[in-house]
């Protein structure tokens, strides 16, 4: 998905040709909202998947935030990446804000804002990598975070409906609606990098 070394097969979400925060350094992703140019925004894929499995290594800043999205619809009627899509939340739990250290679906490896198995929410220190694995399959997601098993959900099931119905991304009209699509990182307001990026559709 990333070949260490350039952006190909990349670009900012809803605005294709649009210089950003986003660069190819060292082999790795990084992001770094701080820089005077460029655009804010996510970066996503040209590309759309449906049946995948996403594999990836990220580390963040001291009490960072950012995600990880999939099934994004990218159209100029949808402001942001996660009017569409599920997020796999990456953060440094340890020194986040306390609106999200409060709330265990805002921890690292949940399916953001709905649901997960918090108990298994263990990231490394800031600064230092996480292994992270993404696999989607006929509408059945599961979340990996360092080796063990973070959220997994079937999109067309009772449980996940409950789940969605007490968020707030419930409200949204076409949150979660699909089962193909982009598949974005987030650039949130914190230093993120990524590396190893490896996709295998099924």
């Amino acid at each position: 998905m990333f070949d260490g070394k350039s952006l190909n097969g990349w670009h900012v979400y809803n605005q294709r040709k649009a210089a950003s925060k986003w660069i190819a350094k060292n082999g790795e992703l990084q992001c770094n909202p701080e820089m005077e140019k460029g655009v804010f925004g996510d970066l996503i894929t040209d590309k759309s998947y449906e049946n995948f499995d996403l594999t990836y290594e990220w580390k963040i800043s001291k009490g960072g935030n950012s995600g990880v999205f999939i099934n994004v619809q990218e159209e100029e009627k949808y402001g942001a990446t996660f009017t569409t899509g599920l997020e796999m939340q990456l953060m440094e739990n340890e020194n986040g804000e306390s609106r999200h250290k409060e709330n265990p679906t805002h921890w690292a490896g949940m399916l953001y804002d709905v649901t997960g198995n918090s108990a298994n929410s263990d990231p490394k220190p800031f600064g230092e990598w996480n292994q992270s694995r993404i696999k989607q399959q006929d509408g059945k997601v599961t979340f990996w975070l360092n080796g063990k098993v973070t959220a997994d959900v079937d999109l067309n099931g009772q449980d996940w409906k409950n789940a969605l119905a007490k968020s707030e991304l419930g409200k949204l009209d076409d949150y979660a609606k699909f089962r193909k699509g982009k598949i974005a990182l987030q650039n949130h307001t914190d230093k993120v990098a990524f590396r190893n990026m490896k996709i295998k559709e099924i």
